[in-house]
């Protein structure tokens, strides 16, 4: 018999430190605000009060007012010297680290190592240190599973780039490189030769000092479980989930499916046993994550990895079942035991109970590779996705379609088109195509299945399972038969099989050559409509008490009654560049206002990384798809009294006309002045071009350089500046394709303009709260790239009178009931409107947070004619804040592109935002910095800059030199430093090597430099 199990004592735990994740990136999105948030919820539920750290302002967590908030906030950087400074300051108890992804983990164990938790008695909460060193030293890891007889891949972990080659030459190539505290795969690659082994292991070597060489198991299937287990030992298992591609993708790069699909109930109980021994023999408190290679043909498995935090995978379980992960785990780490946590769902039953699903979910990951030029489209062991979708079905053909559709709104379903361009696949060698995963290849699939590949072919050429590839190919025997269709010959029967398998009126009117909305009619008049189902945990065994909802054509009876109108909000749909948290805090902020206000709330959102997409954040979540089609369907069958769709971004706000056209009441500023302030070329001096010839007419009248934008469209998408006529032709094209429904519009592009930022609200066309940024990047950086400054430093009384005059007339103008944004462009005491988008903004959660008002509250109370506050900040009241400067910065995901250019243009690149204050712009802005993943350099400065910069650049040489720093510099920059007396050795660019002096590329290699300043044209 084993050793009886000792429950320790309950904790003691009156203070709480939560450690945020800090701004998003590539693999670290906004999962990790739900996950803070639903802790600090629970933590809060206990009577603890709650201190958090997290510099990301775009996130709910980090807001200041309401009983789900904390006590405390702290907008600093994640890093050792600031969390100790927050330790020191507020003594808590407890620290938290599995809610805020690696950044936490990683900061947390270095707290450890170093003695600082230690020193001021701070328990760890939760798994503790040395498990989740197990779960991140590769070598610990491994050595822990086989204490256990668990499988893992051959694998050797080494510290050097020769002690890799050697690893791989005994393990056999090829091999998978996996680095240690990483997240997203980051550093990973598969290797088939000793030359691509360097080079990744190198890579990998810059980002941990510990790297794992592991025998590839690519084609292998990959399998994830996410499981609880508390103090007292017992453990449940919550969810298992089902790549459909093959192992080789990253998870977050792959489309998942669950509960798993295609492994046989042996295969399922196995998996599950093993999750249960792992993470008992790890000593994980809390929640975490296991991933296993399954053989496609034996019983034959390993253990990939083991996350012992919350995850991506744990967001997606949690909105995918109903059981909220992150909520539990606070509990347990509190020292609470299952048996004592209520499941929320049914108030019945309790967190012993494992979720059964009695639907499938599809996620699908939202990339945004097109605008990185230069970076490959091939998807690997390192993440490049930088959003997803989750959809909910009764079958897996109705799922996967919802699911495609949600991650692009101008895609049909699994279509054979290219997203958003409606551009077939190139008429390269399609088998090419499907061996190589890239972001596109699902659509490769369907153009397969279209060119009667069978599914053996595809399978042998991709690897995944036959039981998915037979469900796709169900769906184009499908479109085959409706294609024979015309609108008056569609059965019934016929009508209902196409749209169980989950294809839309959109889709079935393009097939057959008829409009949207008599598809729409023709559906509707023979009674083909879908149910309305709820999720409840436990596969209707026990009935839910939260109206959490999806919509389906398998069904034959709605879950609920439909008897309390309510407003409609509109979510932000999948994360992406240019849409991101931002516009989920303003989701939640409207919601939240709205019920304060004691209005129903129904809420359409399909991003399961969100806390608008919380169950208990509203009256009824709908997990659907924000389409026309969709979005007409529930405030249908709600009978909704009106719909908010200027809180979500660009893509509830596209739907404003059509929804207005078909009888929805849109809240707040009319459709029709939507679309006007949309529409470029209505605005002067924007001209509509519809011709080459057009666009290079325009350019010799007002003189390049020229700026093109497509209409309609967010982040700057296909937004460029040409300087020249070859230039003009290429970004004309990339605009066309991209606003296929709208014109392209051009104007003079005005150089060395300094940009001025308004977010406002506005009632009745008078503007009732204003607030005023100031861009540090001269206009030309895209505002989402740009570093905003609240309240302006440098801008003259006269400028900001000018903007506050032209914003009091914009807003008169377009009779604005709602928020919006404007932009200026300021020159020579100048100041023209650049844009100006009647709707939230990204930049609302940060001049709400700096200003001390929140923006969408008023201007939800504005939309539903609640009476307003006397002492909102209008056009009257003097800049603000006083006392202090906010600095918001952007965060990009550089790291995980690779080859992209990381020069700042029109077009948006940033993935996510940061904000810090200080009492001057400076203290402010470096805080910012480092808050961004910037480290300070400690020794060598490379630097090059254009000959015409090189005398605004002098003093700041200068200053480095004094502080000590090796300056290098490429040649023609050292020459002017060296004569002007700041020594600064010559280095060779790395396209001219060869010559006497050291290369850039060896001088970073060897550690030598830890700061490069290369400013090489006007335009950086």
């Amino acid at each position: 018999m084993g050793k009886p199990f000792k429950v320790p004592p309950p904790l003691r735990c009156p203070k709480c430190l939560v450690l945020g994740s800090g701004g998003l990136s590539i693999g670290q999105a906004g999962e990790f605000d739900y996950s803070g948030s639903q802790a600090i919820k629970a933590l809060k539920e206990e009577k603890i009060k709650t201190i958090l750290m997290n510099p990301n302002i775009a996130s709910v967590q980090t807001n200041a007012e309401g009983e789900k908030q904390a006590d405390v906030v702290y907008f600093v950087p994640i890093t050792q010297d600031f969390v100790e400074d927050v330790i020191r300051r507020e003594r808590p108890d407890g620290i938290l680290l599995s809610m805020g992804g690696q950044t936490a983990l990683n900061c947390g164990v270095e707290l450890y190592d170093k003695g600082v938790l230690q020193r001021y008695g701070v328990q760890v909460l939760g798994t503790p240190i040395d498990s989740i060193k197990a779960t991140e030293d590769r070598q610990i890891f491994a050595d822990k599973l086989t204490e256990i007889g668990e499988k893992i891949a051959p694998s050797l972990a080494v510290e050097t780039v020769e002690s890799a080659v050697k690893a791989a030459k005994t393990i056999g190539f090829p091999v998978m490189v996996r680095a240690a505290y990483a997240l997203g795969g980051l550093g990973s690659g598969l290797c088939d030769d000793e030359e691509k082994l360097r080079e990744v292991a190198g890579q990998a070597l810059t980002l941990s000092s510990q790297i794992l060489i592991e025998k590839s198991l690519l084609g292998w299937k990959e399998i994830e479980y996410e499981v609880v287990r508390d103090a007292a030992d017992n453990c449940v298992t919550v969810c298992n989930m089902e790549n459909f591609d093959p192992l080789g993708v990253h998870t977050g790069d792959s489309v998942v499916v669950a509960p798993s699909q295609t492994l046989s109930n042996e295969e399922y109980h196995m998996l599950r046993e093993t999750a249960l021994k792992v993470v008992r023999h790890l000593g994980i408190v809390g929640e975490c994550n296991i991933q296993y290679a399954l053989h496609p043909k034996s019983l034959e498995y390993c253990i990939i990895e083991v996350n012992a935090r919350l995850s991506r995978s744990s967001a997606l379980a949690s909105k995918a079942t109903g059981y909220p992960l992150a909520f539990i785990a606070a509990k347990l780490a509190l020292g609470i035991q299952l048996p004592d946590i209520k499941n929320s769902t049914t108030e019945q039953t309790t967190a012993c109970f494992e979720p059964s699903l009695d639907y499938i979910v599809t996620k699908i990951p939202r990339w945004d590779l097109d605008r990185f030029h230069m970076t490959s489209k091939q998807i690997g062991s390192s993440m490049k996705s930088v959003g997803e979708v989750m959809a909910i079905g009764r079958t897996f053909e109705e799922s996967f379609q919802k699911a495609l559709r949600m991650v692009h709104p101008s895609v049909d379903g699994f279509v054979s088109k290219l997203p958003s361009v409606h551009q077939e696949l190139s008429d390269g060698r399609l088998d090419d195509e499907l061996c190589v995963p890239s972001n596109t290849r699902v659509y490769s699939i369907a153009k397969a299945l279209h060119e009667n590949y069978s599914v053996d072919q595809i399978h042998d050429l991709t690897s995944i399972d036959r039981w998915f590839l037979h469900k796709l190919h169900r769906i184009v025997e499908i479109e085959r038969d409706v294609k024979n269709q015309t609108l008056g010959s569609f059965q019934r029967q016929d009508l209902l099989e196409a749209k169980q398998a989950g294809f839309s009126d959109r889709q079935l009117g393009r097939l057959i050559g008829v409009q949207e909305n008599d598809m729409r009619n023709e559906r509707i008049k023979q009674g083909v409509k879908p149910w309305v189902k709820q999720i409840d945990t436990m596969a209707a065994e026990y009935p839910a008490k939260t109206n959490y909802l999806y919509m389906t054509y398998n069904g034959q009876e709605h879950d609920l009654v439909f008897d309390d109108q309510g407003v409609m909000v509109l979510g932000c749909g999948p994360y992406h560049i240019g849409s991101s948290v931002e516009f989920d805090w303003c989701a939640v902020s409207c919601i939240r206002t709205l019920r304060k206000l004691g209005i129903n709330t129904v809420v359409v959102n399909h991003n399961p990384e969100t806390v608008s997409t919380d169950y208990d954040e509203c009256d009824r979540l709908y997990f659907e798809e924000l389409s026309l089609e969709r979005v007409l369907d529930i405030y249908q069958q709600e009978v909704c009294n009106g719909a908010v769709i200027s809180v979500g971004g660009q893509i509830p706000n596209n739907l404003a006309l059509p929804l207005s056209n078909n009888g929805v009441n849109v809240l707040g500023t009319s459709p029709l002045m939507i679309d006007a302030a949309e529409e470029r070329s209505r605005t002067a001096p924007w001209r509509a071009v519809s011709s080459v010839d057009d666009a290079l007419n325009f350019a010799a009248t007002v003189g390049y350089p020229c700026l093109l934008r497509p209409s309609y469209v967010l982040s700057g998408s296909a937004m460029n500046v040409a300087y020249g006529p070859v230039e003009l032709k290429t970004f004309l094209e990339e605009a066309a394709r991209v606003s296929q429904d709208h014109p392209v519009v051009m104007t003079k592009f005005i150089e060395g303009a300094r940009e001025i930022e308004m977010d406002a609200v506005a009632k009745d066309g008078k503007v009732v709260a204003h607030a005023i940024s100031e861009h540090v990047e001269n206009a030309g950086v895209h505002s989402g790239d740009a570093t905003l400054i609240l309240p302006p430093q440098t801008i003259s009384e006269e400028d900001i009178a000018q903007v506050k005059e032209a914003t009091r007339k914009i807003a008169e103008r377009f009779e604005i009931s709602g928020p919006f944004n404007t932009q200026f462009l300021a020159k020579n005491n100048n100041i023209m409107v650049i844009e100006c988008n009647l709707r939230a903004s990204r930049s609302f959660p940060f001049v709400s947070k700096t200003v001390g008002t929140d923006f969408i509250s008023v201007a939800t109370k504005v939309m539903v004619n609640y009476p307003l506050e006397n002492t909102l900040p209008d056009l009257s009241t003097p800049l603000q804040p006083s006392g202090y400067v906010g600095i918001k910065a952007p965060m990009f995901s550089w790291p995980r592109l690779r080859d992209a250019d990381p020069l700042l243009k029109c077009e948006m690149a940033s993935t996510g935002e940061v904000a810090c204050f200080g009492a001057t712009a400076h203290a402010a802005f470096l805080k910012a910095l480092m808050s961004t993943g910037f480290r300070l350099p400690k020794k060598g400065i490379l630097i090059g800059i254009q000959q015409s910069l090189q005398p605004k650049f002098l003093p700041t040489a200068n200053k480095l030199h004094q502080l000590g720093f090796t300056l290098y510099a490429t040649e023609a920059t050292a020459q002017y430093l060296n004569e002007h007396n700041i020594p600064a050795e010559p280095v060779e660019w790395p396209l001219h090597s060869g010559g006497v002096n050291p290369t850039a590329t060896r001088l970073i290699q060897d550690k030598e430099v830890d700061l490069v300043i290369n400013l090489p044209n006007q335009n950086t």
